[in-house]
This record gives C-alpha cells, sequence and structure tokens, in this order.
C-alpha cells in the first residue's frame, strides 16, 4: 500500500471530524467534548500547540489521529480513526509507528491516551505499540473512557 503521512491544513477539518464521527456514532455516543475537538480542530487542538495528521493513500484521507496538548509536559493521542472500509489494512499500525517517530522527535513531553476496553483491537495495538496501563483519574475527558495508557518517550 501506498501509504504516507499528511499534516493538518484547514481544507482537511471536515474529513477530520467525519472520520471521527463515523466511528464515535457506531459504538459510543458523541459527547460535548468531542463535538468541541471536531467542530473546532483549528481553534481546540492546533492552535493550542496540538497536531492532526492524516494517513493518506493513493491521494484519498483513509485515517487521522491527533495529539492534542493537555499542558505543557503532555499531549494526549486522541481522535485515532480509520475509514471504516478500511479496517484491518494495518493503517493504525502505520500511524502508530508515525506517532513512534514523532515521539522521538519530541521526547520532552509524556504521551497519554484514553480509550475503552471495548475497542479491544485498539488497546491490543496501543500495547504492542509501548503504551503502558496506568490509574484512570476520576474526572477522565471522556464518558467512554475506561482506561488510560501512557507512552513514555525513555522506554523506546
Amino acid at each position: 500500500m501506498n501509504l504516507k503521512i499528511k499534516e493538518f491544513t484547514p481544507p482537511l477539518a471536515q474529513q477530520f471530524a467525519d472520520l471521527n464521527l463515523a466511528w464515535l456514532e457506531k459504538f459510543f455516543k458523541v459527547e460535548p467534548h468531542d463535538k468541541d475537538v471536531l467542530y473546532n480542530c483549528e481553534e481546540e487542538i492546533i492552535a493550542k500547540g496540538g497536531k492532526i495528521f492524516f494517513a493518506e493513500l493513493d491521494e484519498e484521507i483513509v485515517g487521522t489521529f491527533a495529539l492534542l496538548k493537555l499542558d505543557e509536559q503532555t499531549l494526549e493521542l486522541t481522535k485515532m480513526a480509520v475509514d471504516e472500509k478500511l479496517r484491518g489494512k494495518k493503517i493504525g499500525q502505520f500511524m502508530l509507528k508515525y506517532f513512534q517517530q514523532y515521539v522521538k522527535e519530541h521526547p520532552e513531553f509524556e504521551y497519554v491516551l484514553y480509550s475503552s476496553r471495548q475497542l479491544e483491537n485498539a488497546i491490543y495495538l496501543y500495547r504492542k505499540f509501548g503504551f503502558q496501563e496506568v490509574e484512570l483519574e476520576k474526572n477522565a475527558p471522556y464518558e467512554r473512557a475506561d482506561i488510560k495508557m501512557i507512552y513514555r518517550p525513555n522506554h523506546l
């Protein structure tokens, strides 16, 4: 597959929202925090020092993920989604490999993610790529979150 990573540009904002809404609506409900981030991604992610990336296959956007800046030391790997018709094609792994490269270039941050144990394949993939489970705080940013994982650059 001819996959490559593309960084966010304003024309891609709708695709970022659409890819994420598709899986959220299928497995969960779209929470207010999701709506804020998805419909205002430039203000909520980019302007606050975060990043949005896209997986592109033959000039078509097929996946996405974001790094949301939580504070000066922490980035949240969030809003990772793959086009449903292309799931199982290792696009998620491709994006996580890119994430690992990004971490090597930005070791000053701690990287966290929130997920749901219901997403068994995703949890398996996160563990495979070196994420470790840590205690989930009581006021997690998502109602659906029942697991928090951390990726520490010094564990590479």
